[in-house]
C-alpha cells in the first residue's frame, strides 16, 4: 500500500514539475492582450517565447533578464527614440531574430546601441537590421554566442556620432558570420576577444576600419570582404591569428591600408585577395607571420615594412601590377622570400622547370627614395627612375642586398 502511495505521489509531481516546463507563447500586438514588449518580458517565465507581430513599437531600454526567445513578424520594427540602449540582453540562453531596430539614442559619455549583451552564455542575434544606430550590437564579458545574417548601417553623416557596427569586448567562443555593416565608424571592432570565428561578412564605407581588432588571440577571419573603407582593416596587439580568403579592395587614401599588421605574432595570411588599396599590406613590428598565396593585384604598394619585423615567410604569392612590390625600411633581414610570381621579373627559365633562373630583388631603388622624399613620387614611371632602379638591380648599394626571391615562379599561380 505504501509502495502505490508513493508512487502516485511521485507520479503527480513528475507531472507538475512537466507541466511548469513547458514553453508558453506570448503574442505582442496592438489588438493583442499583450501591447508591449516589456510587458510580455514580465510575463513570460525562463524558456518561453515572444513572438512580435508587425508594426512600429516605441519602446527603448528594454531589458531581458530571462531565458527567452524574441521573434518579429516581417515587419515588426522597434523604434528607440533616440532615448537610449534599445534592447539589452542580461540573461543566458537568449535568442533575437526577425526585427528591425532603429533611432538608438546618443550622449557623448554613453555609448548606446541598438542590442547590448552584458555576461551572458549561449546567445543568438540574427536576421535583425538596425539604422539609424551609435553601436549596432555591443558584446561585454559574454561567451559562445552567434551573431548571424543582421545588417547594421547608420545613417549618420558624421563620424562624431557613430561607433562600431559590431563592438566586442572580453568576450570568447562567438560566431560572427554573414553580417553586412557599412557606415559605421569601425564595421567590426575586438578586443580582448579570443577563440572566436569571422566569417563571410561584409563591411564597406566605413569611415575608419572595416575591422578593428586588438589584444585579441586566436581566432581566425575567414571568406570577409572589406572595401572602401577608410583606413582599410588594422589588426594590433595580438597572436595565433587566421586570415584565410578575405579580400581587403579599394581602399584609397593617404593612410589608407589593405590590411596594417602592427605587433602582431605567429599569424597565418593564406589566400586573401589585395585589390587596388594603396598599400595592401602594411607592416611594423611582426614576427613569426606567414604570407601564403595571396593575390596582390594593382596596389600601391604590395607590402610596405617598416621594420621589427623578423622570421616571416611569403611564399608562392602573386604580385601583378603593383606600383612598388615590397618596400622595406630596416638594415636586419631575417625574413624569407620565396617562389613568388613577380610581374615585373625580367628573368629567363632555361631548363624550364617554371623557376626563374636569375633571383629577383623586390625592393627598387624608386621605393627606397619616395620612402624619404615622398614629393618624388611625381617622377614615378619615367625613364630616369627605369635607369636608376636597373643600376640598383645591376649592383645594389642602398637596397638591402638580402631580400631576394631566389626561386621566383615564372607563371602566375592560379
Amino acid at each position: 500500500m505504501r509502495f502505490f502511495i508513493g508512487f502516485f505521489l511521485t507520479l503527480g509531481f513528475f507531472l507538475i514539475d512537466s507541466s511548469q516546463a513547458i514553453a508558453l507563447k506570448y503574442d505582442v500586438c496592438f489588438d493583442c492582450k499583450i501591447q508591449t514588449i516589456k510587458s510580455a518580458i514580465k510575463r513570460a517565465k525562463s524558456g518561453d517565447e515572444i513572438f512580435i507581430h508587425k508594426g512600429t513599437y516605441l519602446e527603448s531600454d528594454i531589458e531581458i533578464d530571462k531565458s527567452l526567445k524574441i521573434t518579429g513578424e516581417k515587419g515588426s520594427i522597434i523604434d528607440g527614440k533616440n532615448i537610449g540602449t534599445i534592447i539589452a540582453v542580461k540573461a543566458d540562453n537568449v535568442e533575437i531574430s526577425n526585427l528591425t531596430l532603429k533611432n538608438v539614442g546618443y550622449e557623448h559619455i554613453k555609448d548606446y546601441a541598438a542590442i547590448l549583451v552584458h555576461k551572458s552564455n549561449h546567445f543568438v542575434i540574427k536576421n535583425v537590421t538596425m539604422e539609424k544606430v551609435l553601436t549596432g550590437i555591443k558584446i561585454e564579458k559574454s561567451k559562445n554566442g552567434i551573431i548571424a545574417n543582421n545588417i547594421i548601417f547608420s545613417g549618420n553623416q558624421s563620424e562624431i556620432i557613430i561607433a562600431s557596427g559590431i563592438s566586442v569586448w572580453h568576450s570568447s567562443d562567438l560566431k560572427i558570420k554573414n553580417n553586412t555593416v557599412y557606415g559605421m565608424r569601425d564595421g567590426i571592432y575586438f578586443e580582448f576577444v579570443k577563440d572566436s570565428t569571422i566569417e563571410n561578412n561584409t563591411a564597406y564605407k566605413n569611415y575608419r576600419y572595416g575591422l578593428h581588432f586588438m589584444f585579441s588571440n586566436n581566432n581566425s577571419y575567414i571568406n570577409n570582404d572589406f572595401f572602401e573603407n577608410g583606413a582599410g582593416v588594422a589588426v594590433m596587439f595580438s597572436k595565433y591569428i587566421i586570415m584565410k580568403k578575405n579580400k581587403f579592395r579599394n581602399n584609397w587614401g593617404s593612410a589608407s591600408y589593405g590590411l596594417l599588421l602592427k605587433e602582431i605574432y605567429d599569424a597565418d595570411i593564406t589566400e586573401n585577395k589585395f585589390f587596388k588599396n594603396t598599400v595592401a599590406i602594411y607592416v611594423e613590428g611582426s614576427t613569426r607571420v606567414n604570407y601564403f598565396k595571396n593575390q596582390f593585384h594593382e596596389n600601391g604598394w604590395a607590402i610596405k615594412v617598416a621594420g621589427a619585423c623578423y622570421k616571416n615567410i611569403v611564399k608562392k604569392n602573386n604580385f601583378i601590377g603593383n606600383s612598388f612590390d615590397v618596400s622595406y625600411h630596416s638594415n636586419i633581414n631575417d625574413n624569407e622570400f620565396s617562389n613568388n610570381y613577380w610581374s615585373s621579373y625580367t628573368g629567363y627559365d632555361l631548363n624550364k622547370d617554371a623557376i626563374g633562373d636569375v633571383p629577383y630583388r623586390p625592393v627598387k631603388l624608386f621605393s627606397f627614395l619616395v620612402a624619404r622624399y615622398p614629393e618624388s613620387i611625381i617622377l614615378h614611371r619615367s625613364l630616369f627612375i627605369d635607369l636608376i632602379n636597373f643600376s640598383e638591380k645591376v649592383s645594389p648599394i642602398f637596397t638591402p642586398d638580402n631580400i631576394i626571391d631566389k626561386n621566383p615562379a615564372m607563371r602566375e599561380y592560379e
